[in-house]
């Protein structure tokens, strides 16, 4: 993946003009893109570039909601509907590129369970 090319896309979608203090938003996207790919696949696939992008999105318009929230409710004012707009549109980035890579990525749907077992249990 590549880093400068993540940087420019997470501008491109948060409509930030500069990463300032959101860089850890792009590196622990950078870091849940990099656990959900499949062994051996290409890390350098640029749609990689615009999954950890849009991870960094989804993550900075949460907290930029919950900030939002926090503001509104200490100055007294309501909040519309449409506050959670953002972090909606933001998910649904999200889900289309996962989309869009799901070649490369590991399923996120499947689990191992396992149940315990004791011996007058045996049919």
């Amino acid at each position: 993946m590549d880093n400068a090319e993540i940087r420019s896309l997470f501008l491109l979608f948060s409509g930030e003009e500069e990463i300032g203090a959101n860089g850890p938003f792009i590196d622990i996207a950078v870091a849940e893109t990099e656990k959900m790919l499949l062994p051996g696949c290409d890390t350098e696939d640029m749609r990689l570039n615009f999954l950890a992008a849009a991870i960094a999105n989804e993550r900075f318009q949460q907290a930029k909601a919950a900030r939002d929230r926090t503001r509104a409710a200490y100055a007294g004012k309501m909040l519309t509907a449409g506050s959670e707009l953002p972090v909606k549109h933001a998910h649904g980035l999200v889900l289309d590129y996962m989309r869009l890579c799901e070649d490369i990525l590991s399923s996120r749907t499947f689990f191992f369970m396992s149940t315990p077992f004791r011996e007058e249990e045996q049919i």
